[in-house]
């Protein structure tokens, strides 16, 4: 039975939120599993789960270890690849990545619960220090990370792990970035990320909560104190549409709703909740209002479903919990006096521009409202604007910075960055890439200089 949890500012989350998609698998269950896994995949030629990993874990291997009752084994494997393990396995969305590849899938086989068996694996680890990895002797190389997110944290991890001295600057006062603030409760609400930071700190990285990069002048600062400076600061706040009535209460916008949701701090959000958004925050936003009681839950989008940035089985999940998609529609005002009580929407249709995807056109004279106590805003995030204008030589595209693909380095050479501040917001598995990517390439760097 699930029980109520206190969050770490003392209010409770309600237990349907905290309920896992996935929940954890027993030792009997994790060794059955194990002993399914083909163990396919040879050094010339890597299991299509790995492939499809972007964080490189060698799968096989360590579900192998499973396999043969040795988590140990396995949790040292999953650490070598991967430093937090245990919030990639728990937020990753493994059916499009690994188990997707999985060979048993193509014989319309069950494929293999690997994201299971690596949450087995990484959290056998996080309770016994012996899984993981040792520091190395230090180096006189020093190294800034702006960001604690989790491509901050891999990249801060990785280069600890190497020998650097590096440093972690975060602005807020806990570690974790949008796995704090933007993952669905149900998915992780803050464990195992107290002792995925404390690993990454035990292999020597120094971690500066509450210390936020406030001007030009301390980031210039920073430069020439370090070898290097790496960008992993994610995106800023929600992309805002002036909407009419959006200072209305129960409007909210995406990330500040679920932040407060994590923290306790909302728990009433009445029978009616229309969001306005298709991808997959919009998606763990309607799923997060069924889950507080809403008996009423609408997804608006402007374009078709099909168009829906979010993955087709979590919109597919989402309509089997009860919310209900308002397609080739459009939101243009928030209703209400003293609070929301309706948002007026437009339809439209789908026009091809030329570019390949269709764009939405307002049809005149269809407009209508529907009731709401609650509406809330997913519609992207923005970039951080102020932070890279202070970067001297930075290229940006879009508000985002160009990077080489193959090392995260900018246009300045002392700086770095990868994650959502440069693809504009991606899986927490794809950060940890781009933070191995990074620190591997510092690196290579050192070691070339004479």
């Amino acid at each position: 039975m699930f029980q109520t949890r206190v969050t770490d500012s003392g209010f409770p989350i309600p237990p349907a939120l905290t309920e896992e998609l996935r929940p954890a698998l027993t030792a009997r269950q994790v060794r059955a599993e194990a002993e399914r896994c083909l163990l396919c995949g040879v050094p010339e030629a890597p299991a299509p789960c790995v492939v499809a990993c972007p964080a490189d874990v060698d799968i096989p291997a360590f579900i192998e270890s499973l396999a043969g009752d040795d988590p140990d084994s396995a949790a040292t494997t999953v650490f070598a690849a991967n430093l937090l393990s245990g919030t990639c396995a728990r937020c990753c969305p493994v059916e499009v990545l690994c188990e997707a590849g999985c060979v048993l899938s193509r014989e319309a086989r069950r494929p293999i619960e690997i994201g299971a068996l690596h949450r087995y694996a990484a959290d056998w680890g996080l309770a016994r220090p012996p899984a993981r990895r040792a520091p190395v002797s230090r180096r006189d190389e020093r190294v800034a990370v702006i960001g604690a997110g989790p491509g901050g944290l891999a990249c801060a991890g990785e280069l600890a792990a190497s020998g650097f001295a590096v440093t972690v600057y975060e602005a807020r006062g806990e570690p974790g970035g949008l796995v704090r603030r933007a993952i669905a409760p149900y998915r992780q609400l803050n464990e195992p990320l107290p002792a995925e930071t404390q690993m990454i700190a035990e292999l020597g990285a120094e971690l500066r909560f509450g210390h936020p990069i406030e001007s030009a002048e301390a980031l210039h600062a920073l430069e020439a104190e370090c070898e290097a400076i790496v960008l992993a600061v994610g995106m800023g706040a929600d992309v805002t549409v002036d909407y009419p009535g959006d200072h209305l209460p129960g409007v909210w916008t995406s990330l500040h709703f679920i932040e407060q949701v994590k923290a306790g701090r909302v728990t009433d959000i009445g029978q009616r909740v229309l969001v306005i958004g298709g991808g997959n925050t919009a998606v763990d936003v309607a799923r997060i209002a069924v889950r507080l009681g809403a008996g009423e839950v609408t997804m608006v989008y402007r374009r078709g479903e099909a168009q829906m940035p979010a993955y087709a089985h979590e919109v597919a999940e989402a309509k089997a919990e009860g919310v209900r998609l308002e397609v080739l529609t459009d939101a243009l005002r928030f209703l209400g006096t003293d609070r929301l009580t309706g948002v007026e929407l437009r339809r439209t249709r789908l026009q091809p521009d030329g570019g390949g995807r269709p764009r939405p056109q307002a049809l005149e004279g269809t407009e209508f409202v529907m009731p709401a106590d609650t509406a809330i805003t997913a519609i992207g995030q923005q970039p951080r604007r102020e932070l890279l204008s202070w970067v001297d030589g930075l290229v940006l595209r879009n508000g985002l910075p160009e990077v080489d693909p193959a090392s995260g380095r900018t246009a300045n050479p002392k700086y770095y960055a990868g994650g959502d501040v440069v693809n504009g917001g991606d899986t927490v598995v794809e950060a940890v890439r781009w933070g191995k990517l990074i620190a591997g390439a510092i690196a290579q760097r050192a070691e070339r200089r004479p």
